[in-house]
């Protein structure tokens, strides 16, 4: 599939250095406003640099757009692609409003159009192992679920510092005001709705605890949220709590509680992380741990991953393979715009609970729970 991409900051580049895992992807070009950023992107990758949005739209060798510009325009490239008959994948949030959201979804499907959003990482050989522990009764009937997404003091590290492969600049003031929850609350709620399907309910708690986290190069009014807590109703009747933080120390566990004992694993961004279990041993009149962990095979070992550090152990160009698999076999993506309005929804939820302090939100979109990858049947 032929695919081009809008937005050639810091986070193209993540997705060239994995789009060498899927060679039925061909990247047909790119475009940004920054003319002199789309020329450097165009030379070191080697493709063709598209004069504008609008040229990209009309070309009909071009059947999906990879929407990677600043969240604030989202909707308005998702839009005008899907308008355009393009399939469309986009880096999260899908947009900054359900009411945005909830309308693209619709368009996409009423076009009979492809709509995903990042993250993917709920594909991963991580996420799918555990999914498939959660299917075979691992630990037993679920519970809850406890999941961490904390990045440690981001604004007291060199974040100035930090370049990509083609040394561009991590968009800072961008990244502190979109916040902390929509960048990386889809993580880990994305999994959780694959696993265990829609939720129903969300209670959240959000607060800027750092205000000028930028050096003076922002407004503090315009910081978002830097902690975030939310508890989450699924109506399979399991709950969950998730943290979203760039202030604790690093800690992106999710750990999955049964009747029977605890799924786990230490970094839900690493595609290869392993899944532990750990079983109840009933001693006396008390429950506990058993003191002996077991370590499940990952699946899909036999996938290629490159070896890169930090957030680029994440396949990016997975959500995009997955979007031509199934417009190939004529199916609706496991990333659906369905399953992406619903995690949308969410993360908005719990990323606005600063305005109204902490509250009840009653979710008003739906998805189903996610078909597994074949390889993790």
């Amino acid at each position: 599939m032929r695919f081009a991409i809008i937005g050639v900051g810091f986070v193209a580049d993540m997705y060239m250095t994995t789009l060498k895992l899927h060679p039925r992807l061909e990247l047909a070009g790119a475009f940004d406003r920054d003319g002199e950023r789309l020329a450097k992107f165009a030379s070191f990758y080697n493709t063709s640099a598209f004069p504008s949005l609008d040229a990209v739209l009309a070309d009909k060798n071009v059947a999906c757009v990879v929407n990677l510009t600043n969240p604030s325009s989202h909707y308005e490239v998702n839009k005008a692609a899907l308008l355009a008959g393009k399939h469309v994948y986009c880096e999260k949030p899908l947009a900054m409003t359900y009411e945005q959201a909830e309308e693209l979804t619709t368009l996409a499907e009423e076009k009979g159009l492809q709509l995903s959003s990042a993250p993917c990482s709920v594909l991963s050989e991580c996420a799918q192992t555990m999914g498939k522990a959660v299917r075979e009764n691992a630990v037993g009937k679920i519970r809850a679920v406890y999941a961490e997404m904390d990045d440690g003091l981001v604004h007291r590290m060199p974040y100035k510092k930090w370049l990509n492969a083609r040394g561009v600049p991590w968009p800072y003031v961008d990244e502190f005001e979109v916040g902390c929850t929509l960048e990386h609350a889809g993580y880990s709620l994305t999994w959780l709705l694959g696993f265990f399907g829609p939720a129903t309910s969300v209670t959240a708690f959000a607060s800027v605890q750092i205000p000028d986290k930028a050096d003076g190069e922002m407004s503090p009014e315009r910081s978002a949220p830097d902690f975030s807590v939310a508890c989450v109703q699924f109506a399979s009747g399991v709950v969950a709590r998730l943290t979203c933080s760039i202030i604790a120390p690093h800690d992106h566990a999710l750990k999955i509680y049964g009747d029977e004992g605890v799924l786990w694993t230490p970094d839900n961004w690493f595609y290869r992380a392993p899944v532990y279990t750990r079983k109840f041993i009933k001693i006396r009149r008390r429950m506990m741990f058993s003191p002996f962990k077991s370590k499940r095979k990952t699946l899909g070992t036999h996938l290629p991953v490159p070896k890169y550090r930090g957030a680029s152990n994440m396949d990016y160009a997975r959500g995009v393979q997955e979007i031509a698999d199934a417009v190939a076999e004529n199916r609706t993506g496991r990333l659906s715009g369905r399953f992406a309005l619903h995690a949308t929804e969410l993360a908005l939820a719990i990323h606005y609970a600063r305005q109204g302090g902490q509250q009840v939100y009653t979710m008003r979109s739906t998805c189903d729970a996610m078909e597994p990858m074949p390889w993790a049947r």
